[in-house]
């Protein structure tokens, strides 16, 4: 095997191993009325993935209800903040940096000088939302990261609000509110329950809200997610992954009166949200109390992704939008860490026909769940045996996924945690079983034996498993192997059939044709 210390061995550093092909990187900068942030992404895809995340507190929006003009230190801290993003785009290779900017930049007097001051920094381009398009790219966000969304997404920034109602991709009509978190607190004076008797006041008439009567509030912005932080601590959930943890809305309701209601350095777990949010933490909060209030949503749904994404989603190509994120993005971490990324593709067809003779029904979902778990069924091999399990349940607990909520991602690291360890005790499983239904339980542990078959079968090579079946002929689960595979029969294969076929209540038995 090539070295580096083989004369003939030459490291490519222009095409890494650990990166995808394709159209990139490209860079996205938001200018916000907080923060000013860079994202460059590996490549325009639909499950786009972040090379580097920095962000800027420039503050741009501090003092504009009251003067009506950016500060000059904050034109100064977002210029330079700027020409250092542009420096790490240019070192990057990007071959695209967009720059939006919303409410601050939109609404101060003396924001076409600063635009000029950004474009002569950052080059044409720089497109300056309005607070109907600001809603439409939030949207977009939560279009793109999550499974056919509906309900009412709402971003609060630094400067504004933003509400759209969304139907798996059916957009309603925008609202822009001024409700950022900056904003009301110079607004308020400093008091969250004022705060919230002026978020009454303009929520009362919204449209978008009288959409979200039963149905799923999606909350997007740094300190709604500070918040839902918080509320991860203190009931000791399971998981720490941001995107899609949700909250039935009438904890949700008590929770953020509590916040409201409280003095912000005597809130329990304080500490666990950044210095930079805990001065908005109770403006966020007195927003959400009026939305639920008023709205009377289902639940509140947190989305990491927002307005950048939903940029980069609405520049794809209609074919690619109509991708499924998940499985994108899992067929990408196939691609990448898999030994034979083929055999991953194969195990979708092949688990589905499996499942079919064993019995086993499935929802639309719970199909792709299952093609999403295939994909990342040996992205751990690399691992010493005896973790590989552990090892694939902390990669696909914390990997940045998209297109599935935590129950369902708990469905995917059981799955693979079982094609590792087999069908372990209650007390043997990861923490975050405890977020998995019974019936999605079931089905992990059956999908489990299925890929242990499989690669058992198969040595994890393509183009074997394909030429096998399983069906139920009778009483009986059978796994045919064509003759010119004969040799593969043997005791391990029938004990691994065994146990798939126990887990179903069946018998079962090997059949060479």
């Amino acid at each position: 095997m090539a070295a580096e210390s083989d004369p003939d061995f030459e490291l490519n550093e222009e095409a890494p191993l650990g990166r995808l092909p394709g159209f990139g990187p490209i860079g996205v900068i938001d200018i916000g009325s907080n923060s000013v942030r860079l994202v460059l992404y590996e490549r325009s895809s639909r499950a786009p993935t972040p090379l580097y995340n920095e962000k800027v507190l420039a503050g741009l929006g501090k003092g504009l209800s009251e003067s009506g003009r950016l500060r000059d230190d904050s034109i100064e801290t977002a210029l330079a903040a700027l020409r250092r993003f542009r420096q790490l785009a240019d070192q990057s290779g990007a071959s695209k940096l967009d720059v939006i900017a919303t409410a601050a930049v939109r609404d101060a007097s003396n924001g076409q000088a600063f635009i000029n001051a950004v474009t002569g920094i950052c080059g044409d381009g720089l497109q300056v939302l309005s607070g109907k398009e600001e809603a439409k790219m939030a949207a977009l966000g939560v279009v793109s990261s999550f499974w056919r969304p509906s309900g009412v997404v709402g971003d609060m920034g630094g400067g504004s609000l933003e509400l759209i109602e969304v139907d798996i991709d059916r957009l309603g009509e925008g609202e822009t509110f001024p409700l950022g978190g900056l904003r009301l607190s110079e607004s308020s004076k400093g008091s969250a329950r004022k705060a919230g008797k002026v978020a009454a006041e303009a929520l009362a008439a919204s449209k978008g809200l009288q959409a979200a009567q039963g149905r799923a509030f999606y909350a997007v912005g740094g300190t709604w997610r500070a918040l839902a932080h918080l509320h991860m601590h203190l009931t000791d959930y399971p998981l720490r992954i941001m995107h899609h943890y949700t909250i039935p809305a009438d904890e949700a309701f008590e929770f953020c009166r509590k916040i409201v209601r409280s003095d912000p350095a005597q809130i329990e777990g304080i500490d666990t949200v950044s210095r930079s949010r805990r001065p908005l933490l109770p403006f966020g909060a007195a927003v959400l109390e009026q939305v639920i209030k008023i709205g009377r949503p289902s639940e509140i749904v947190l989305s990491a992704l927002g307005l950048r994404e939903g940029h980069l989603y609405e520049s794809l190509p209609p074919e690619i939008q109509a991708e499924d994120g998940l499985l994108d993005a899992a067929g990408e971490l196939c691609d990448l860490r898999s030994r034979s990324p083929r055999h991953g593709r194969e195990l979708g067809p092949w688990t589905g026909e499996v499942f079919q003779a064993l019995g086993v029904d499935e929802t639309q979902e719970e199909a792709r769940l299952r093609v999403a778990a295939c994909l990342l069924a040996d992205i751990a091999w690399r691992a010493h045996p005896d973790y590989r399990g552990e090892q694939a349940v902390a990669m696909i607990a914390n990997g940045a996924f998209i297109g599935v909520d935590h129950p369902g991602r708990g469905y995917l690291a059981l799955s693979i945690f079982h094609r590792y360890a087999g069908s372990s005790s209650e007390e043997q499983l990861p923490v975050i079983h405890r977020l998995v239904p019974s019936r999605l339980k079931y089905r992990a542990r059956l999908l489990g034996a299925a890929m242990r078959l499989a690669y058992t079968l198969s040595a994890s090579m393509p183009g074997v498993i394909p030429r096998t079946t399983v069906v139920r002929e009778g009483e009986r689960i059978v796994l045919h192997i064509p003759r010119e595979l004969a040799a593969l029969d043997g005791e391990v294969i029938r004990r691994r059939l065994d146990q798939l076929a126990d887990l179903a209540d069946q018998a079962s038995t090997v059949v060479v044709s």
